[in-house]
């Protein structure tokens, strides 16, 4: 049985090891027979804990869970510590301009991509696929059907997102492509017009 006083630590030290963000309904199946409200009591405590200056590291809500990260006003120490470690994922600007054109029009198709970038994308999106940065979302209900893309979890974790609904503006996103998979690049423009819909829903990204 987990006590009052252990459950915190616990919380803690779960959310520290695992690799990818904790949801609470992990948690909750971890810690069995605690209520998800004291586990979710004792996330908004460690939260507001990890604010004070005397720690380097914050909890944030990422991809729907819950992920230790570093503070933003550390960034550049660490940012320069990650840039003599390779990078667990390497883009390059021609792909990282196609992912910049699914975050902002999502779901999207090939067609629709090599229109706005105005060169083949065929092989980018096999790239992304295989990096598993975006996903078939079904297809357009036009003639020849062609797939929609739309970006994944692990973009979601890769960029520090909760959800397509935190995307910053897209010069933002390119300083946090650099930050986060150390690339120079310029993208095009891929925000929607304003005669278009805004193409990201939250939620779409949980594959």
């Amino acid at each position: 049985m987990v006590h009052e006083e252990n459950l915190k630590a616990l919380v803690e030290a779960i959310v520290y090891v695992a690799p990818e963000p904790v949801s609470l309904k992990t948690l909750s199946q971890v810690l069995e027979g605690v209520e998800p409200g004291r586990i979710e009591t004792a996330l908004e405590e460690l939260i507001e804990e990890y604010q004070s200056t005397q720690h380097g590291m914050e909890i944030r809500r990422v991809a729907g869970g819950y992920k230790f990260s570093s503070k933003a006003e550390h960034h550049e120490v660490v940012r320069s510590f990650v840039k003599s470690l390779k990078p667990p994922v390497r883009l390059s600007r021609q792909a990282l301009e196609t992912l910049a054109v699914i975050a902002y029009r999502q779901p999207v198709t090939l067609p629709e991509i090599q229109e706005i970038r105005g060169v083949d994308a065929g092989g980018v999106i096999k790239s992304l696929l295989e990096k598993k940065l975006v996903t078939p979302s079904g297809r357009k209900q036009v003639i020849g059907r062609p797939i929609l893309y739309r970006t994944t979890r692990d973009f979601l974790i890769q960029f520090g997102l909760n959800d397509v609904g935190e995307l910053p503006s897209l010069k933002e996103f390119e300083e946090l492509a650099r930050a986060s998979l150390g690339e120079e690049a310029v993208f095009t423009d891929a925000s929607p017009s304003e005669s278009e819909p805004e193409a990201p829903q939250t939620g779409a990204e949980n594959a």
